[in-house]
């Protein structure tokens, strides 16, 4: 839905934090994967607003796939400082300083 919106960037950032944090999963001894994650998740946070306010798009042109896709990317930017805690926590329980 939101391929006409978004450039190919906004879905390769999240694509490739959901890989890292898959990858922190697994690693269960690894700090290096959850402060990549974390950084990541942190990265998209800033990306993800860029994207948002720069191709939203103008209210004529509004269908409601579009506003679907743009509900979504909101709901999903409003819910990871969420998950920036919940992995700060995982990072400080895995012995991070």
């Amino acid at each position: 839905c939101m391929n006409d919106m978004f450039p190919a960037s906004y879905a390769w950032g999240n694509f490739t934090v959901l890989a890292v944090g898959i990858w922190a999963i697994v690693q269960r001894d690894s700090l290096d994967a959850i402060i990549m994650f974390l950084t990541g998740l942190l990265l998209t946070v800033l990306t993800d607003i860029i994207h948002i306010s720069v191709f939203y798009p103008p209210n004529n042109h509004l269908t409601d796939v579009k506003r679907f896709s743009m509900g979504m990317a909101i709901f999903s930017l409003l819910l990871k400082p969420v998950s920036c805690y919940l992995v700060y926590r995982m990072y400080r329980e895995r012995g991070g300083e």
